[in-house]
């Protein structure tokens, strides 16, 4: 599913707050008597799971390079004295 495909607001919204989007989500669906009523609230559900999914990957990739560069320059200090 393409990042497109969400809407603009959810771009936006940080990792916690969709998070807590989805948890209001799944309760909401846990009371839910009807299913049927229940296929848009679904849906919405799998989205942000996708975009909260690529947003953890993304923010894991740039915590991961920032380690690696903090290793390097303590790698490089070491070696200079």
């Amino acid at each position: 599913m393409n990042e497109k495909n969400f809407p603009d607001d959810n771009n936006t919204l940080s990792l916690e707050e969709l998070t807590s989007e989805a948890s209001d989500i799944v309760e909401i669906l846990e009371n839910e008597k009807d299913l049927v009523n229940s296929i848009e609230k679904y849906q919405r559900l799998i989205k942000l799971n996708n975009l909260i999914e690529k947003k953890f990957s993304k923010n894991s990739k740039k915590i991961s390079e920032e380690t690696q560069k903090k290793i390097k320059e303590i790698a490089i200090n070491k070696n200079a004295k």
